[in-house]
């Protein structure tokens, strides 16, 4: 980016303390912006795999992140009674990519990731709620401005489109949750149990705790109590194997969470002047493409990467949305077609796990950053 280099980032999630972070060892004088009086971390867990623990290596964190984390063998899915329906081997995509998948409790990846950007010498000014007028304050003094601000309410993605684009709802909801399970902790495996058109998905981490995540088809009613979403939860997840069962009963209540389900449609522009914006307040996707925190870092990554080049700005932004919607959107897909499958109406339990070999998967995960 040519002339001076002044960033502000709105928003301080996984993307936007990934971008503080790059940016800042690149020589930007960098100010976030976080509309909560902490570090943002909702959602229960992450799974980090080859394309984002290749970003995190860039940016530090990569051992500190393995070790608070758990680095699961395979992906295992059953059906609700436990019966075994299909594997996929983790550890190949490993070997193939270099990189060591990792599971981590949300709330330690973002301390780790305020730790950074805070031994670099950056800050975070909490207590900072976004309105148009303050994004053009912003914009008036910074020589660029990142939306990093979120799926749901991102005021940077309304200050380019208006009320023209807003989410979508796909129909199902997620309860999630952490769990301590202690001598009952899992094999290290990823569990995906499907039954009923529903799903629970269970994601060991270390030491016996595991997070997760109960997913099934709903209308959208922000009315009922959530307690009721929990005891409904319950109810359907009631008899699934013993697994289920296990993660519920030592599940954390302070943990849980209700999520109507919500992703964008692929936008035709990211930025406007200098502003931009990143992660999911520009591509959400579902859950099901276990993509979501992945992508938010590679768009820190290669962002960071073309503002240290000499180009003018409009063009580094439209470089940008070239070199990352494509790979977004067929995560965007990838999460729309599984979440189809399993809680479409006709849906059929013993749907096996997608047949794609490790090969494929780490082509695709790695795909733009070998070269970056």
């Amino acid at each position: 980016m040519s002339r001076s280099r002044r960033i502000a980032i709105v928003g301080a999630g996984v993307a936007g303390l990934s971008l503080a972070i790059l940016a800042i060892q690149r020589g930007f004088q960098v100010g976030v912006y976080e509309r909560n009086g902490t570090v943002a971390s909702m959602g229960a867990g992450v799974t980090l795999w080859s394309n984002a623990m290749y970003v995190l290596r860039k940016m530090g964190v990569d051992s500190e992140i393995e070790r608070a984390g758990g680095a699961p063998d395979y992906m295992h899915q059953y059906d609700q009674l436990g019966t075994l329906q299909g594997e996929f081997d983790i550890q190949a995509v490993n070997a193939l990519s270099g990189f060591t998948s990792t599971t981590i409790l949300r709330r330690d990846l973002m301390q780790i990731l305020a730790r950074r950007l805070q031994d670099l010498g950056g800050q975070i000014n909490f207590g900072c709620s976004m309105t148009r007028d303050k994004t053009d304050e912003l914009r008036q003094g910074f020589d660029l401005v990142v939306g990093a601000d979120g799926r749901m309410n991102s005021v940077a993605r309304q200050a380019l489109f208006s009320d023209s684009v807003r989410p979508r709802y796909q129909g199902f909801i997620n309860i999630i949750g952490v769990s301590q399970l202690g001598e009952h902790r899992l094999a290290n495996a990823i569990h995906d149990i499907r039954g009923g058109q529903g799903r629970f998905g269970i994601v060991p981490v270390k030491e016996g705790a595991c997070y997760w995540a109960a997913a099934w088809r709903a209308e959208l009613d922000k009315t009922r109590p959530v307690s009721d979403w929990y005891d409904e939860m319950d109810r359907r997840f009631g008899q699934f194997c013993a697994p289920v069962q296990r993660v519920l009963d030592a599940r954390e209540a302070s943990s849980l969470n209700r999520i109507f389900v919500h992703d964008l449609d692929p936008l035709p522009h990211w930025h406007q002047g200098n502003l931009v914006i990143i992660g999911d307040a520009a591509h959400a996707p579902l859950p099901t493409s276990g993509q979501g925190a992945c992508q938010a870092l590679e768009d820190a990554w290669h962002l960071a990467c073309l503002l240290d080049e000499k180009s003018e700005l409009e063009e580094t932004l439209s470089n940008f949305y070239q070199r990352r919607i494509a790979k977004v959107t067929a995560a965007q897909n990838v999460g729309r077609q599984l979440a189809q499958r399993i809680f479409a109406p006709d849906s059929k339990t013993e749907t096996p796990v997608p047949a794609m070999s490790p090969q494929q998967l780490s082509d695709f995960w790695m795909q733009g950053l070998e070269r970056a």
